[in-house]
């Protein structure tokens, strides 16, 4: 696969042909972990070998079969099955999860119910936590407050496409209390600090496993794009522990506390993200430092093995996803808009483009484009679509690892989701473009893993890669 390129003049669409290609696909945008999957329905490919690679942007409500339809709107069904799959971590409750979207349906089912039910899901579990605080029942006080978590995600993920688009950072900051009061209340507490970054304070928490002694196997958890910490307890931290390791979580920009807050938007040099949590890593008498392993989640299957290209100290690292390419997630007729210059960008943008992209897709749009330039999200936080595309779509171009895959030493698992929505044969790409030691493994319908992040999945994904992470990393 080669890196994007933008185009020259001679190669580059006409505007009207950008403007055609959006009327045909205005209403098949996905937002970056929330839409149908794409494959087709037929003829899955065997594990191991790669899936078909349909256009990004192409939706099959019907593609996946054992899939579950809580919701008509795409969008909105697949972070529901991410909260329905999330239960068997201790991240959700069915019963909770369920009420939650029959409430939704019966109001009518939108970015505003969907927002306010869980929301309000989320209050009422962060009171109950509280109520049970102190020395009155501190296991359901952490119980509460980890599903709390879960409930505000899920209405912080469709906020901005809301008639109070200004309460993003609001919700933010109310899951991130009650995964906070979470991490307070295990046993034993995860241990917390801050190193600096970009001018601000980048959060970590450490979870160590219950009697714990001497230094021990530990997993750095690298997020993606639009999850939030409990994603990587669901994904990560609750089977590291069983499993005797201990487990780092971090906010780096375009992430958490860091975008929703400090504004800091994804930088495509993660190895300077990551180059710190394994000096801190290292200065602890816990941590093993010659047993250290990255993890990236999502679009962390691009941040982590970019990091791991030029981190030499790291003894293995997974990409779930693997990515190479992460602009290539977005539709044709979007990333043809990218111009030579910036310049000329933005007036395509600005005067044929934007004007004739339908209010839904504004909000898929602010969303995706969100994590990437900070005025993105003041610009969505008002309501509005923003003006500057050459900014967020050259931080994205600016992502792709072709180049230094390469570099790569440690071992590698890079795992596949049949019917990925957003990276379809990115995986197989990453696997061979890495040259070190290194497993391909495909999450299938068979399995009820697919669809990107196997999102009905998460206990399996994580026997997976801890099964090789054990074995690649402990022996």
């Amino acid at each position: 696969m080669t890196p994007p390129t933008t185009p020259t003049d001679d190669s580059r669409p006409t505007r009207r042909r950008i403007l055609t290609g959006l009327a045909a696909g205005a209403a098949t945008l996905p937002v970056l972990s929330g839409c149908a999957a794409t494959h087709p329905a037929a003829g899955s490919p065997p594990t191991g070998s790669p899936s078909p690679s349909p256009s990004p942007g192409t939706a099959d409500r019907n593609a996946a079969p054992g899939a579950m339809r809580l919701f008509d709107n795409p969008d909105h069904n697949f972070q529901a099955l991410f909260a329905l799959g999330a239960a068997g971590q201790g991240s959700t409750e069915v019963g909770e999860t369920l009420t939650a979207v029959n409430t939704i349906n019966q109001a009518g089912a939108s970015n505003q119910t969907f927002t306010d039910t869980f929301r309000t899901w989320g209050k009422r579990l962060a009171d109950q936590a509280d109520q049970a605080g102190g020395d009155k029942e501190p296991h359901t006080q952490n119980a509460r407050a980890l599903r709390s978590a879960a409930s505000y995600e899920q209405a912080l993920y469709f906020v901005l496409g809301t008639d109070q688009p200004d309460d993003e950072q609001a919700l933010y900051q109310a899951g991130r209390d009650s995964f906070d009061t979470f991490a307070r209340t295990c046993t034993p507490p995860a241990q917390t600090a801050t190193l600096p970054y970009g001018g601000k304070r980048m959060p970590l928490w450490f979870f160590r496993p219950q009697g714990a002694t001497g230094r021990r196997p530990t997993v750095i958890l690298t997020n993606g794009s639009d999850g939030q910490n409990v994603d990587m307890w669901t994904y990560g931290v609750a089977e590291a522990l069983r499993r005797d390791w201990n487990a780092l979580v971090y906010d780096g920009p375009g992430q958490g506390q860091l975008l929703f807050v400090d504004q800091l938007p994804f930088t495509p040099r993660w190895e300077q993200v990551v180059t710190p949590l394994v000096d801190w890593l290292t200065a602890r008498d816990d941590v093993d430092p010659d047993r250290i392993a990255l993890t990236g989640f999502s679009l962390g299957g691009v941040l982590a093995p970019r990091a791991a290209a030029y981190e030499r100290r790291l003894a293995a690292v997974v990409a779930g996803p693997g990515v190479v390419t992460p602009w290539n997630a977005f539709p044709p007729q979007i990333r043809e808009v990218l111009a030579p210059t910036k310049e000329e960008t933005n007036q395509i943008w600005n005067a044929d483009v934007a004007p004739r992209i339908p209010k839904a897709d504004r909000f898929t749009l602010n969303k995706r484009f969100e994590p990437y330039d900070a005025a993105v999200m003041r610009a969505a936080r008002q309501g509005k679509l923003f003006t500057d595309f050459w900014t967020p779509a050259r931080v994205l171009v600016g992502m792709d690892i072709t180049k230094v895959a390469g570099r790569i030493q440690c071992p590698a698992l890079i795992i596949d989701f049949q019917d990925d929505q957003f990276f379809p044969g990115q995986a197989r790409a990453l696997y061979d473009l890495v040259t070190s030691k290194k497993q391909y493994v495909e999450m299938t319908r068979e399995q009820g893993a697919q669809l990107h992040c196997s999102p009905m999945a998460p206990q399996f994904y994580c026997e997976t890669v801890f099964d090789w992470l054990d074995q690649t990393v402990r022996t």
